[in-house]
């Protein structure tokens, strides 16, 4: 069972990789956008914060399993 967490664990990295691949890529149209307001977009910090959910989640799985290796 360690074995498919790990492997899920994984998965979420990668996914939380590609979130923060997405909320950088807001922030720079934002940025580009001649009407900027200096604010954070919205979309970003929806992502920033499925980001760090996912980024949470990747973790509870590792104490998970670090703590059956005891």
């Amino acid at each position: 069972m360690n074995e498919k967490l790990d492997a899920i664990s994984d998965q979420l990295r990668v996914i939380s990789e590609d979130l923060a691949d997405i909320a950088i890529e807001a922030l720079r149209e934002a940025i580009d956008d001649k009407d900027f307001s200096g604010k954070r977009p919205e979309v970003e910090k929806r992502v920033t914060r499925a980001r760090r959910a996912v980024d949470k989640a990747a973790g509870i799985l590792n104490e998970s399993s670090e703590s059956s290796n005891f």
